[in-house]
């Protein structure tokens, strides 16, 4: 998923190189191209960070070229360390020029109608973070101090923008929302498109009653659009969902899903996911809490506004606690924009349960009530799989033996920090440096032992 969205927002940055270019907002002359400036950018940076174990491996030039499309010969990433004096002393001050240009346009809002909502800056920046992470994950042997000069830097970008008040600290962005088209008419429906989602969608691992559900709604959506074009009446179909599960169980992912499902149904502009949890809403002082939640309601208007762990909202009410004015916020927006903005909340089964009730409003706008159970062994076994072979690896027999047998002993007590499909990421991370740590000692390894992780690697892991 992060590829995708890394080459999404690298075409996001592109079309603001673009627009930039168009409203004059630059200082290159006519004839240059802003996107090379940015694109040689994202290679300095690339560049700087790779250089953190003293050299550039076939890996992180493979990296490169995935995400840039090409990438320049060693002697010319080489020629380019000593050329631009990339080292943490001289670089590391450095600003990306498209990103200072961005600011201006944002801060001054010299690009009108700007479909990015002048978040182009952030845009910038988060794309930053997303390619140093890449660039980290094609290191052999993550280095310390490379992670280190990624998060240096990439706080550096933020302190920027926070400087010029153009930064959106509140929402995450590790999923860039699709852009809505300048007009903000109202996207056409893409059944091809729509299918293929649905199909991806029942393919994933587990998730049977929730797959139920959504295809269910799916279902009565495509009727309710079919009665509307022969202008028949249509029931309404309450669209704002309360997603109830432990850690791990897919809840963030099946929301963007839906919302990429909406928008090619036709039944969202945008079909962005905004990602928020307490923190992005709730502040310290009378009124500010308002402004902060109806902000990051703006922002998801003609997508989904998605809320983890929202019931600590209520956490304190009575006492002071500003959760309240979200509350009331977000139940006035939701009536407002009851077109065009959808509203997830997510979180623990039974605190999600004491959340909606704790309210009348909340309690008659959601009623749409999806579980998401804890994945089995064998579901999470196949996801191990799955990741395994996302990042060119693979289990052998023993080895196979092993994780089942974890994941069948860990899910039988199923211990406080139970968190199913992240409990799988962590324990395949901590095979994987087992594993390197292990073949790292052999003369010349084969691709096959390069690649297949063995019991040993597996056993003693505790997570």
């Amino acid at each position: 998923m992060q590829e995708n969205n890394l080459e999404q927002m690298i075409g996001y940055c592109e079309d603001i190189c673009t627009i930039l270019k168009d409203y004059e907002v630059s200082d290159l002359d006519a004839d240059s191209h802003i996107n090379e400036t940015f694109r040689y950018g994202l290679i300095k940076f690339g560049v700087y960070l790779s250089d953190a174990d003293g050299d550039i491996s076939q890996n992180e030039r493979d990296c490169i070229a995935k995400c840039l499309g090409a990438c320049p010969a060693v002697e010319e990433l080489k020629a380019v360390k000593y050329r631009e004096k990339i080292t943490p002393q001289e670089y590391g001050k450095q600003i990306p020029r498209v990103l200072k240009y961005c600011v201006l346009a944002d801060a001054k809002k010299l690009v009108p109608n700007d479909k990015y909502k002048h978040q182009k800056a952030q845009i910038i920046v988060d794309t930053y973070k997303m390619f140093g992470q890449a660039m980290m994950a094609a290191q052999t042997d993550p280095s310390e101090a490379g992670a280190r000069k990624l998060t240096v830097y990439t706080r550096k970008l933020d302190e920027f923008l926070k400087e010029f008040g153009v930064g959106v600290p509140t929402i995450n962005k590790a999923f860039a929302p699709e852009m809505i088209a300048e007009t903000g008419e109202k996207v056409e429906a893409d059944p091809q498109k729509l299918e293929k989602l649905l199909e991806d969608f029942n393919n994933m691992v587990g998730l049977t009653a929730v797959k139920e559900e959504i295809n269910s709604l799916v279902n009565l959506l495509k009727v309710q659009k079919l009665r509307q074009a022969q202008d028949m009446k249509m029931s309404g179909v309450s669209k704002h969902m309360v997603f109830s599960g432990n850690p791990g169980t897919g809840k963030t992912t099946v929301a963007r899903i839906l919302a990429d499902i909406y928008k090619n149904m036709g039944i969202l502009k945008g079909g962005q996911l905004v990602e928020v949890d307490r923190s992005g809403l709730v502040k310290g002082y009378i009124g500010q809490t308002a402004i902060q939640t109806q902000e990051v309601i703006s922002s998801a208007l003609g997508g989904i506004l998605f809320i983890d762990e929202a019931y600590t909202l209520n956490v304190g009410k009575g006492e002071g606690d500003f959760g309240q004015e979200a509350v009331d916020t977000l139940l006035k927006a939701m009536e407002d924009h009851r077109d065009d903005l959808i509203v997830i909340v997510a979180g623990y089964p039974d605190l999600m349960e004491s959340f909606i009730n704790s309210n009348p409003g909340l309690k008659s706008r959601f009623n749409k009530y999806i579980m998401f159970e804890d994945y089995t062994p064998e579901e999470q076994f196949k996801i191990l799989q799955m990741n395994c072979k996302k990042q060119d690896y693979k289990l052998s027999e023993e080895a196979e033996k092993v994780a089942l047998d974890f994941f069948t002993k860990r899910f039988e007590v199923r211990p406080e920090n139970f968190a199913n499909a992240r409990d799988v990421r962590n324990y395949l991370e901590k095979a994987i440096t087992n594993h390197a740590t292990r073949v790292v000692t052999l003369s010349e390894p084969t691709k096959e032992q390069l690649s297949t992780l063995e019991a040993e690697d597996l056993e003693k892991i505790s997570i």
